[in-house]
């Protein structure tokens, strides 16, 4: 396999020379140039695969080269990541136009570079379309190689041909509105808009204004959800949670077809595809707990998002996307997980899911240790947020109802034990004082993995 070539060009010495050390320590091939005129003459006189390209430089400017070249049909295309030290929105949206890969800003983390590198030759190889990647948002299609994810995205991808209204099942934080936007993006409303509907915020007195709209002093109607979402998705999230009146309110406009804002006299047509989610104890929920004509019109089709301790195979990639994505959107450090560090976070049981996950990276982002996150730094993080959490867990058990606060307690208790226990279901029915069979029972019924820690001992 050949090795890559590099051309670097910048105008400070330095930054040549420590990027050219850099480049040649990690196996690639390094040209370099100081300015515009010797990076033509260097591409146009040997092949490149990928160019690091300052973008303040004396005689011509970067984003002026860049657009030269990608002018010019007689050079052989290949991914360009842009440098400076003073970049803007402008700049860097620019650059995005022109088909820049990527934008570093100076001084150049090590860990990024090479990161960065990696992942533009990666691409190029692949023939995957780079332009802009580090500089647009990341792609909506949610992580994971597993076959949990894969089978999921499949699923959503077949149902979002249709407008049928689809419940998501899951976990609090397992990323079920995750789902709901890819389910969106591949549905023919993709151009519309995606509404969320807190049910817990809508109150009995507010219910019909926010659902509905109303008409103002001046005449003026102003939209409520369903109008707000008109021609898009409204995703209503804790299905449970909606109150009395606004279950009776979205009742009659599904089976009507329309709604009436408040104070006014003309219906409007509903043109709104439904998703719903709901913990999985939403399809235990007793009748008088919810209308059951309601949910009945909501649960066209049901998918199950699962927990990520389901699909723990995709927690390194998942620690990988979340570290790029605060990285290059909220401009925090880049840090790079230790393969013993992602180990280890592989076989934590992670019950606040997806949403704990990326938690969890930001807050080594921004403790900005050195560019490893190691083992160490893992276990005492944990060990902090064991601690931390312990009153938190008590007062959500207490806003539950007795059933589902039990149902959470015991998974959780039983998961942390199972861990304590190096995964040997022998050693835990011993530590919680129960009968084997029965504890293997319980663990079924909690949807709790144990096939692969079975143990006699």
């Amino acid at each position: 396999m050949s090795t890559a070539q590099i051309l670097v060009v910048d105008d400070e010495a330095d930054i040549r020379s420590l990027l050219e050390e850099i480049l040649v320590e990690e196996g690639y091939q390094v040209r370099v140039a100081a300015d515009a005129g010797e990076a033509r003459a260097s591409r146009a006189g040997a092949k490149t695969d990928l160019v690091l390209l300052d973008i303040w430089m004396p005689d011509t400017d970067g984003i002026s080269l860049l657009r030269e070249w990608s002018a010019d049909e007689s050079l052989a295309p290949c991914p360009v990541v842009m440098m400076s030290g003073h970049g803007t929105v402008e700049t860097a949206v620019e650059a995005t136009r022109l088909g820049a890969f990527d934008f570093i800003e100076k001084p150049v983390s090590l860990a990024k570079l090479l990161r960065v590198v990696e992942r533009a030759l990666a691409a190029d190889k692949s023939g995957a379309p780079g332009g802009g990647r580090g500089l647009v948002p990341s792609p909506l299609e949610p992580i994971g190689k597993s076959h949990a994810m894969r089978m999921l995205r499949e699923q959503v991808e077949r149902v979002a041909g249709h407008d049928t209204p689809v419940m998501l099942l899951g976990e609090s934080g397992a990323g079920r509105e995750a789902f709901a936007r890819y389910l969106h993006a591949c549905s023919a409303r993709a151009n519309g808009p995606f509404v969320t509907v807190v049910c817990a915020a809508l109150t009995e007195q507010d219910a019909a204004v926010r659902l509905l709209g109303r008409m103002d002093p001046n005449g003026e109607r102003v939209p409520g959800f369903l109008e707000q979402a008109r021609g898009g998705t409204l995703f209503i999230n804790e299905l449970l949670d909606l109150c009395p009146p606004a279950q009776k309110l979205l009742l009659a406009a599904l089976e009507s077809g329309s709604f009436v804002p408040v104070g006014d006299a003309q219906p409007v047509e509903l043109d709104v595809r439904f998703v719903s989610s709901g913990l999985p104890s939403l399809v235990r929920a007793a009748p008088t707990t919810f209308r059951p004509d309601l949910r009945a019109l909501l649960d066209g089709v049901t998918l199950t998002v699962p927990p990520l301790r389901e699909y723990a195979e995709d927690v390194p990639e998942l620690l990988r996307h979340y570290d790029d994505r605060l990285v290059d959107g909220e401009g925090l450090a880049f840090r790079r997980f230790g393969v013993a560090a992602q180990n280890r976070l592989r076989n934590y049981p992670w019950p606040g899911n997806v949403r704990e996950l990326k938690s969890m990276v930001r807050r080594l982002l921004i403790m900005s240790g050195g560019e490893e996150i190691s083992l160490e730094e893992i276990e005492e993080l944990l060990a902090q947020e064991a601690a931390a959490d312990e009153p938190l867990v008590k007062q959500d058990l207490l806003a539950l109802p007795l059933r589902e606060a039990r149902e959470q307690f015991e998974r959780a208790y039983l998961q942390q034990q199972l861990v304590l226990c190096d995964g040997k279901v022998g050693r835990l029915a011993k530590r919680v004082g129960m009968e084997r069979t029965h504890l293997y029972r319980k663990l079924r019924a909690l949807g709790i993995d144990f096939r692969q820690s079975v143990s006699e001992d």
